[in-house]
């Protein structure tokens, strides 16, 4: 069966065009000149990366097109492995979202980041398993693609170009995901407690500031 079988707009002879598309929603995140990992173009001017990639309230976006802005924090949750950054300008793209949960074991699916310095990237695979990879743990989509530091915070999408996740980390051999119903809830959290603010996205409360090791980050290189 092929990609375009699988029920998508990209057959596998568009690969390359699908990978063209997922670059153009994804950004490079960096702080100081260093790479800290991927991010998605979010709609409605945000970005949404994960949270063990932000150290800082500030930092600095990389376009595809060598363009770079700064980005505020304004959520941040390490429980979910998610941040959503702002982004100042009008008229930039946005990745195109999938419903959540329709993501199924044995999807064609791709990622796109900037793993090792090595921008727009693309790793394709297929998903093993959506669930818990620990006891009591919370789901994750298990794909047998291969991430690497770089890849945090970037798109799995599927063969049509839908972000069905945001790449996380890596569990042996298995990329780890966030799923689409955890990110819209976030995302959707996030604006909530932004209009009881007044309109103005802040960082969500509670458990916004604690900390997590990521076995990507520096302190477990």
């Amino acid at each position: 069966m092929s990609v375009r079988d699988a029920g998508s707009g990209f057959g596998l002879a568009d690969i390359a065009a699908l990978a063209e598309h997922l670059r153009g929603v994804t950004v490079e995140v960096t702080d100081g000149g260093e790479l800290l990992g991927s991010g998605v173009l979010w709609p409605a001017g945000r970005v949404v990366t994960n949270a063990h990639v932000v150290r800082r309230p500030e930092v600095s976006l990389r376009l595809v097109d060598g363009r770079s802005v700064r980005a505020r924090v304004v959520a941040h949750d390490p429980d979910v492995d998610l941040a959503l950054l702002d982004i100042p300008g009008p008229g930039l793209p946005a990745a195109t979202l999938a419903e959540p949960d329709t993501v199924r074991v044995g999807s064609f699916v791709a990622a796109v980041g900037h793993p090792l310095g090595v921008r727009g990237a693309l790793s394709t695979g297929i998903v093993c398993a959506i669930g818990p990879i620990e006891r009591n743990g919370r789901a994750w989509i298990q794909a047998d693609l291969h991430l690497a530091p770089g890849n945090s915070g970037g798109p799995l999408a599927d063969a049509a170009g839908h972000v069905v996740g945001i790449n996380s980390r890596a569990a042996g051999p298995l990329a780890l995901a966030v799923p689409m119903s955890v990110v819209a809830h976030f995302v959707q959290a996030a604006r909530a407690c932004a209009w009881r603010m007044g309109g103005a996205l802040r960082p969500l409360p509670a458990r916004a500031r604690r900390r997590r090791r990521s076995p990507w980050s520096p302190a477990a290189r």
